[in-house]
Formats: C-alpha cells, sequence, structure tokens
C-alpha cells in the first residue's frame, strides 16, 4: 500500500512504511472492523507517554482510516485542552504552587474536553481545540480547524490519558526530588489524584477501545521529550520563550513522572492494544488483550 504522501507530509523515514505495514496497518484494519457493530461514534483512547509517538500514530490513522476506508476520522489531544496561564496561576494561589504547570490532571479543561466529545456526535460543526506549546496558552478560538460532524471515529491521546487514581497509601512517599522538596506535604499529588477520580474517570467511560504505546521505564521520558523539546526549538527558534532547556526539561518531567510510573504499571492490562516500545522507540512486541503476544 503506498502511503508516500503521508511519509513526506509528516517528513517520516522510508522505514516508517514497514512499521506501518507490520503494526499500524493491521490495527487501523481492527478499528475499522469494531467501528462497523460499535456506538457512534466510536471512541479510541491512546495512552503514552511523553516521546512515545502518539501523535505520529494518530495522525497515520486519520489518513487511513480516512484515505482507505472512507471514514470520517478526528484525533483529539489532551494536551489542547490544557488550561490558559491564568488558570493555572489561579490554581497556584488557591491550592498549591506546582498547578501553574501544565501537564498533570487539574490542568485540563475536563468540561470543554466533555462538551467537544459530545459535539462530534451532532450533526452540524465542532470546533476542535488547539494549546500553543511555544506560548503556554491555548490558541485563538478563531483559530481552532472545524470538522463536521457527526464523525464515525474519534482518536484522543494524552500522557495520562486512562490513568486511574492512586491508592491513598501510594500518595504519602514522594517519587522524586520535585516532590520531596516543593510538595513534601502531599498537597499536589493528592489534589491530582483527586481530579483524576472526580473529572478523568467520566471521560474515561466515553472510550470503547484503548490502545498503549509502552515506554520501557520512565527512564527514557527525558530523552524523548528532550528530543520533542529541540524539534519546537527548531520551528520557533531557542530563543523563544517558551522553549525550555535541557535542565528546564529534567525538572519538568518530574512533574509526569508519578503518573507515569503508575500508567506502565497498570495500563496494559486494561488497555486492548499494547505496543512494546524499546529505548529507541520501535516496537518491538505487540500485545492483544486476551491473546498472545506478537513479536
Amino acid at each position: 500500500m503506498d502511503i508516500s504522501l503521508f511519509l513526506e507530509e509528516h517528513q517520516l523515514p522510508d522505514s516508517y512504511k514497514d512499521i506501518a505495514q507490520k503494526w499500524f496497518i493491521p490495527l487501523a484494519e481492527d478499528l475499522a472492523m469494531h467501528y462497523n457493530s460499535a456506538i457512534k461514534p466510536y471512541f479510541v483512547g491512546i495512552n503514552g507517554c511523553q516521546g512515545s509517538g502518539k501523535s505520529t500514530l494518530c495522525d497515520f490513522l486519520v489518513y487511513y482510516l480516512s484515505q482507505h476506508k472512507g471514514l470520517n476520522v478526528v484525533s483529539l489531544s489532551l494536551d489542547d485542552f490544557y488550561f490558559d496561564q491564568s488558570h493555572r496561576n489561579a490554581l497556584a494561589v488557591k491550592v498549591h504552587p506546582l498547578l501553574a504547570t501544565r501537564g498533570v490532571p487539574g490542568t485540563h479543561n475536563t468540561p470543554l474536553a466533555l462538551k467537544t466529545f459530545d459535539q462530534l456526535g451532532q450533526y452540524g460543526t465542532a470546533s476542535i481545540p488547539r494549546f500553543n506549546k511555544a506560548t503556554d496558552n491555548p490558541y485563538s478560538v478563531i483559530e481552532w480547524p472545524v470538522v463536521n460532524t457527526p464523525v464515525d471515529i474519534v482518536l484522543m491521546e494524552g500522557w495520562c490519558w486512562g490513568v486511574m487514581p492512586q491508592e491513598e497509601t501510594a500518595l504519602s512517599t514522594p517519587v522524586n526530588t520535585l516532590e520531596k522538596q516543593e510538595d513534601p506535604l502531599g498537597t499536589w499529588s493528592r489534589y491530582v489524584n483527586r481530579q483524576l477520580t472526580e473529572h478523568y474517570l467520566p471521560l474515561y467511560e466515553r472510550m470503547q477501545c484503548w490502545i498503549m504505546l509502552k515506554a520501557p521505564s520512565f527512564d527514557q521520558v527525558y530523552q524523548w521529550r528532550t528530543e520533542q523539546e529541540h524539534k519546537l526549538a527548531a520551528r520557533v527558534g531557542s530563543d523563544h520563550p517558551g522553549i525550555m532547556t535541557d535542565q528546564q526539561i529534567a525538572r519538568f518531567i518530574q512533574h509526569y513522572q508519578r503518573l507515569t510510573e503508575h500508567g506502565l504499571s497498570t495500563l496494559p492490562a486494561r488497555c486492548d492494544y499494547v505496543f512494546h516500545l524499546d529505548a529507541q522507540r520501535q516496537i518491538n512486541q505487540l500485545t492483544k488483550k486476551q491473546q498472545k503476544a506478537v513479536k
């Protein structure tokens, strides 16, 4: 199957053809098959830590399912539902200073996510939120893409998407220097955990299929996240105020460590498809729910 236009548009190497042929085209075919008997829209949740390739996978699935299956597919990212700086700063004052940094549950506009989910199933049009990481604020609403609805398949991806709340006992011990020094009482981690219970679980219930791109460990996140930032810097300029240094990234990812590690240990058992990645982000195994691993 010729996917040359997709590779060119996304500046991907020719080797991606083999990856797509072996892993992602069969996945897309499965999704198309399940869509036929599913409640519409068919919601697919995709989890993967920062830099694991979630966005590229979603882009490919949109391309394949629309071009080769004739389906109306929309890809959403949890990142695009971040609150703006002023809202997060208000949370930082009211709840805990660490909430000024985007990332953890509690820094997303979950009512907007729910509203968007609902609109994608109704007749008419829907605006798809977009967040500008370079400015750390959402794009203006007039810049959001508009899609015709109802859509057939909704792909929803996020670094903590699908991660469940932790038990209270797990919150008592800091997982890194950031938590130990800046959240010694656990106020921030408990607030984040409570947000998962109250505002994210209802959104998870909309998903009819779960996919995970599973990193070998949290140790890979720094390397992958640094690569992402370097690409962003190349696009907008390294002197842009929204670009982080490698040292800033090292601190930044500590915000994500607790839930990333929790997800790595608990999510695979709940997902329908788990793509196991090596340190170079290459897939070395696929585990399907109630099926044997494929290598």
